[in-house]
């Protein structure tokens, strides 16, 4: 039964000798990050993924998962807000909900997970900026001739995490393509 299980126990070693020789340095996450537009928050960020032995690809995964996360509960927050706001903030919140959900963020950041599955580096940066006009056109309105809509909300601090998050994803796709 040993010399069974001693051919298994050679192959783990070596997957995971050869999963972590592809382990991305901290001193490269901090080179990602310090081209991103708020250093410390892409460093917690991509500190936090629980995997020690990842490579970019892997941290781009675990960023796109994040950022799919806060556009979920973005998504569940919009709907409270709809329940409970007056008729003009509705139509508003209503709206956004068509920008964040399965027409607009939460597609696009499916499809940025589909790029990178097919290592399609430069459509994962694409997509990730599809997401950021999602995000825009609910906070901002669709059109430079929209009025801005005054929203007391947690809405717009939800929106400007998930864009500190894509603005990671775009980063890592400039890292993934050299």
């Amino acid at each position: 039964m040993v010399s069974n299980m001693s051919p298994l126990v050679s192959v783990f070693v070596i997957f995971l000798v050869a999963s972590t020789s592809y382990a991305i340095p901290v001193s490269e996450v901090k080179t990602i990050c310090s081209q991103t537009q708020k250093p410390s928050f892409c460093l917690r960020l991509l500190m936090s993924n629980p995997n020690p032995n990842a490579s970019l690809i892997d941290l781009t995964q675990y960023t796109i998962n994040v950022a799919r996360a806060k556009v979920t509960n973005t998504i569940k927050l919009i709907h409270d807000l709809i329940a409970h706001g007056n008729s003009n903030a509705k139509s508003h919140y209503r709206i956004c909900l068509v920008h964040f959900g399965s027409e607009g963020a939460l597609r696009d950041i499916d499809y940025t997970k589909e790029m990178l599955q097919k290592r399609d580096y430069q459509g994962v940066n694409v997509a990730a900026s599809a997401v950021s006009t999602d995000i825009e056109d609910c906070i901002s309105g669709d059109s430079p001739s929209d009025p801005p809509f005054h929203d007391p909300s947690d809405l717009p601090k939800y929106a400007a995490v998930i864009e500190s998050v894509l603005d990671v994803i775009l980063v890592l796709s400039k890292f993934l393509r050299h």
